[in-house]
């Protein structure tokens, strides 16, 4: 397989493996929230409340402009990962964040022994993926280690994609 391919696979793969896994939680993400959380909320009583709160408030307007400026992130982190030949901080920063995101999906599936929404395609997708992707940018040694850093700024951006979702479900439903 040429260099090229091979670099196609690992950056532009980030993106295909995230719109899988990003499928299954559109499809059962808000759902699942409704069926469950009056459950949850009685199985777990030592959660606080404002985690109640935020779940209850998940609307699919809400979710679905939330999965679209993921998308948006994570694209342009695949693109300039594939740019720079996987030696971008952007991306490799990306890629962790959503090796370590498919582990926290598991970690919640375990809490509550069960279904959680994303937890089909952690296992199967998302964390397969992103150990093979670092397994391929170790051997081209551009890997760079990880770093709290990085980890940091992914969940920034992730929490801007979350508020910039309200802003634009708000905005759509005014």
């Amino acid at each position: 397989m040429s260099d090229d391919r091979l670099n196609s696979l690992v950056t532009y793969g980030l993106l295909a493996a995230w719109v899988l896994h990003d499928a299954e939680e559109l499809a059962t993400g808000p759902r699942w929230l409704r069926e469950n959380v009056p459950v949850l909320r009685r199985r777990f009583p030592q959660a606080p409340e404002r985690v109640w709160r935020a779940m209850d408030a998940v609307d699919e307007r809400e979710f679905a402009a939330a999965v679209g400026v993921m998308a948006a992130i994570v694209g342009s982190a695949a693109v300039a990962g594939h740019r720079s030949g996987g030696r971008s901080g952007f991306y490799q920063g990306a890629l962790d964040g959503f090796g370590l995101h498919g582990l926290v999906h598991l970690a919640q599936a375990a809490a509550v022994r069960g279904y959680t929404p994303g937890s089909v395609t952690s296992p199967l997708i998302v964390v397969p993926f992103t150990l093979w992707a670092r397994g391929r940018l170790r051997r081209a040694g551009v890997l760079r280690p990880a770093r709290a850093r990085d980890a940091a700024l992914g969940l920034a951006l992730a929490a801007g994609a979350t508020a910039v979702s309200h802003l634009i479900a708000r905005r759509v439903t005014a």
